[in-house]
């Protein structure tokens, strides 16, 4: 789809608070789980992002989270990052005839629950990224000292909160590919079997 199909402008590739709702996303059939695991694995700091893969029961698969880029607000270099990072932990679903597995990112960052310009380019940088990758675009979460919040359909939490990652004990991820280990990212993939279906 466009730029005017989304609902954007080719100058900011941002997204809406409307055009966001009006996408039909699917519902996180359990938001508080969902973002209680990516939580968990990733222990997100302030202006972290994760991005997660959700199979068809709704069960994180693979994930990855990486630094935000401040001040920057640019859909494209947010669509761009978001396809480095899938590309590295899960396969893309172009030849299915329709996308069985679903991406949702959480943002967490200082400030309120309410939606901003940054919000709004990482929106459109996650349909679109979806869109290349052959995936069901999801929830978009952001992560704030007031707790969590699934942006679009008013589900939220008080725990865990931008500044849980601090009260927790700093522990080893495992398993962990060994190419992510020499980058700047912390990933997570779908277990063994699930990777060894896809050679």
């Amino acid at each position: 789809m466009g730029p005017v199909a989304l609902g954007t402008t080719a100058m900011n590739r941002s997204l809406g608070p409307s055009a966001w709702g009006e996408a039909s996303l699917p519902l996180l059939r359990d938001p508080r789980t969902v973002v209680a695991g990516l939580h968990r694995v990733h222990r997100p700091a302030p202006g972290t992002v994760v991005v997660g893969v959700l199979d068809q029961s709704g069960r994180t698969v693979a994930g990855a989270s990486f630094a935000l880029r401040p001040g920057s607000a640019d859909g494209w270099q947010y669509r761009n990052a978001l396809l480095a990072h899938l590309r590295r932990v899960i396969p893309h679903d172009l030849r299915r005839a329709r996308p069985v597995r679903t991406a949702v990112l959480m943002v967490c960052r200082r400030g309120t629950h309410g939606w901003t310009e940054e919000d709004g380019a990482w929106m459109w940088a996650l349909q679109d990224a979806c869109s290349l990758h052959g995936l069901r675009c999801g929830a978009y979460v952001t992560l704030t000292d007031a707790g969590w919040q699934v942006l679009g359909d008013g589900r939220s939490g008080r725990t865990p909160h931008a500044g849980s990652w601090a009260h927790e004990t700093v522990r080893a991820v495992s398993p962990l590919p060994v190419r992510a280990l020499a980058e700047p990212v912390r990933a997570c993939e779908a277990p063994e079997p699930a990777r060894a279906a896809r050679r």
